[in-house]
């Protein structure tokens, strides 16, 4: 009982996580490692366990969906759930170092991205005499890789996305927070889909329900607080989480 509480505690902690700026995985995947789970079938676990969490957070969010310029949700969502099941394909295929030692590179430039990416974006219009922008295909083929990551491996995807949005759209990364978790949403339940069908999820059933019980408290409660934060908190809360995971990320490596 108290491994499982323990568990439950990560994943309310990697559902506020989520709902908040990203970065749950960072959480969830070492707590169920250190409970004896190997970490492929770890991984696995946390992205199946941090699916109902993910979803609390979006149905929160329901009402606050805004299109991505002139890219059509729908299209976002159906390429998010192809890229989140082609992922989840690679981690039961090939090994794990892969984009494990590409990931810090990543998330340190997703970090800079965010920090500076609507200045960037402003810049380069003022230099270029035009605004700059991203056209609809070229952000839903930047989503389908990230969501192919997302579904391999999961972590701070969804600071990744909130990158990519903000130096190719001069998104916002607080206005651009609901759209992050319904797409996180979409990657993570398709890559949920294939696990459960394919992978070794069932074999701790009562480490994945104390996470996914978890997951679903925090992914509420985390979304319900981040909708009443100060959009300049918000965006600081989401900018210190990808500088967190970035520096551990690199620590791990």
């Amino acid at each position: 009982m108290f491994e499982l509480s323990l568990v439950l505690l990560a994943g309310v902690a990697a559902g506020v996580l989520n709902a908040m700026g990203g970065g749950g995985t960072f959480v969830a995947l070492p707590a169920l490692v250190a409970f004896g789970l190997s970490p492929v079938t770890a991984n696995a676990v946390s992205r199946v366990a941090l699916v109902p969490g993910a979803v609390a957070s979006a149905w929160v969010y329901r009402n606050e969906l805004a299109q991505l310029g002139s890219t059509s949700t729908r299209a976002l969502t159906v390429i998010s759930v192809l890229g989140g099941g082609v992922g989840a394909g690679l981690l039961l295929v090939l090994p794990a170092s892969s984009f494990d030692t590409a990931a810090p590179w990543l998330l340190a430039f997703a970090t800079v991205v965010l920090a500076f990416g609507r200045h960037l974006s402003r810049g380069l219009g003022r230099l270029l005499g035009r605004s700059v922008g991203m056209s609809s295909r070229v952000v839903l083929v930047g989503q389908f890789f990230l969501a192919v990551y997302g579904g391999y491996f999961g972590g701070a995807v969804g600071i990744m996305m909130m990158a990519l949005w903000s130096i190719g759209l001069g998104l916002d990364a607080a206005a651009s927070n609901p759209m992050r978790i319904a797409q996180l949403a979409a990657i993570y339940l398709s890559a949920t889909v294939l696990f459960l069908m394919a992978s070794d999820v069932l074999s701790a059933p009562g480490l994945l329900i104390a996470m996914l019980v978890g997951a679903v408290v925090g992914g509420f409660g985390g979304a319900h607080l981040a909708r009443r934060l100060p959009a300049w908190l918000l965006r600081g809360v989401i900018l210190t989480t990808a500088v967190i995971t970035t520096v551990l990320y690199f620590l791990r490596g």
